[in-house]
């Protein structure tokens, strides 16, 4: 294996870090300090939740002021959004691999705002269910938001991975190179 950027792997494994760097470092120093995109983010999901509650026919628990990061059902407990389970850190996983793994743009335009939002939206799923939990069971809450969900919505955002690389990504595979 030769050890030059023209090798997918390698650029990879160069390009990764210094994508996510530079997303890391906008977040810290700028969209976290200077603007309200988390507090957009949450209350996207906070909204997006309570929609989907009351679709699924659950009485959702109004609130104001100070609340406007909580959703809840109806004589049960509030679950709080708070930043680090507002998706954000999943959402730059996903940019920063399909933007590092090699591939033709024309499909990075159309995948990445598709697996951002269906990354958004499994992770409203995620809220509605721990919602549900904790009015059904509050003492399993704490186990299936730590353990359950957080196994099942890496594997969501690694399916996405999967898909790039062996659907859409520029890197030949062994089968096809066989053909060919």
């Amino acid at each position: 294996m030769k050890l030059s950027l023209s090798n997918p792997f390698i650029r990879f494994i160069v390009l990764a870090p210094g994508v996510y760097l530079l997303w890391y470092l906008l977040y810290e120093f700028y969209l976290q300090p200077h603007t309200s995109f988390d507090s957009y983010i949450i209350t996207n999901l906070t909204w997006l939740s309570e929609k989907a509650l009351l679709f699924l026919g659950y009485e959702v628990r109004p609130h104001t002021g100070d609340f406007v990061n909580y959703v809840g059902i109806v004589d049960s407990h509030w679950l709080e959004i708070g930043a680090p389970c507002d998706g954000i850190t999943l959402l730059s996983l996903l940019l920063v691999f399909v933007l590092a793994f090699p591939g033709p743009v024309k499909h990075k335009l159309w995948f990445l705002p598709l697996g951002l939002i269906s990354v958004h939206l499994v992770n409203v799923a995620r809220i509605v269910a721990l919602v549900i939990i904790v009015s059904k069971n509050p003492e399993s809450l704490q186990f299936h938001h730590d353990y359950t969900f957080t196994i099942l919505v890496y594997l969501y955002v690694f399916g996405l991975w999967y898909f790039w690389i062996n659907r859409f990504s520029a890197v030949k595979h062994p089968e096809s190179a066989k053909a060919s």
